[in-house]
């Protein structure tokens, strides 16, 4: 039994290894199902910035609005905005998949399941890394994501943000550092040069609450779960205890 063991568990090392890799992001965050505040906000940013051009094909506004603590009347007045959908139908988009690839070059992606498929960080990473390229047809590039055909659809409230130069501590190939500070000159850095309508904590808080509704649209039941989870373990402990005590019932005679 023990070498069954050690072989399975050999065996999901490699798994664990791939899950673990994919390269460096710039940014992380960690995502708070039981924030429902941030949730809620999240899915105001997104039906707002987003279902434009993605779906969220599996999710039900009905759902989300039941999950998030969302009043019925609230969704319907300022969440969906096409006379073809109500309350309970699926979080689709007027635009059609064939019109889109036409015009894009490639229809935008339903993201119901982007948090799973890439991971909470990279959404987060690529939503907070757009920055201005004169040469790109959108006006933009990205730092997670290269060549990204996407326009930057959060630059009102993050304003312009371009790659500068400057000091830094990390290792630039192919430089010496600055014999007097010992740094680095990076042109590499991204900046906000051209502020939008709202403050970097504030913007960062946004794009927080957006991937964090997107993390929670990834596996809805999720939610249910976490809050299922306290009642579970102490029914088994309860149970525990009772199968503890009849077990010794039943042995009691037996020497």
């Amino acid at each position: 039994m023990k070498k069954q063991l050690f072989a399975l568990l050999f065996a999901l090392l490699p798994v664990t290894a791939m899950a673990a890799g994919g390269g460096s992001l710039p940014y992380s965050m960690e995502p708070d199902l039981q924030d429902r505040a941030s949730l809620q906000n999240g899915m105001k940013m997104y039906v707002n910035y987003c279902m434009g051009c993605h779906s969220l094909e599996h999710q039900r506004f009905s759902r989300a609005a039941s999950d998030l603590g969302i009043p019925q009347g609230l969704v319907e007045d300022n969440l969906i905005f096409s006379p073809d959908l109500g309350f309970n139908d699926q979080m689709h988009i007027a635009m059609q998949s064939d019109d889109a690839a036409n015009w894009f070059g490639a229809a935008p992606p339903d993201l119901t399941l982007e948090a799973r498929l890439r991971s909470p960080d990279w959404i987060y990473s690529y939503l907070l890394s757009f920055y201005q390229d004169p040469s790109s047809s959108t006006g933009v590039n990205n730092e997670v994501f290269d060549l990204v055909a996407m326009p930057n659809v959060l630059e009102p409230l993050q304003g312009v943000q371009e790659k500068v130069c400057a000091a830094t501590d990390r290792h630039v190939e192919g430089q010496s550092p600055d014999p007097l500070t010992g740094k680095y000159q990076s042109c590499d850095i991204l900046r906000v040069t051209q502020p939008g309508e709202m403050e970097p904590d504030e913007f960062k808080q946004a794009v927080y609450d957006l991937t964090n509704f997107l993390t929670y649209v990834g596996e809805p039941s999720k939610l249910k779960a976490q809050a299922l989870a306290p009642k579970v373990l102490i029914f088994i402990f309860l149970l525990g205890i009772l199968c503890y005590f009849l077990k010794r019932e039943y042995w009691r005679d037996i020497h």
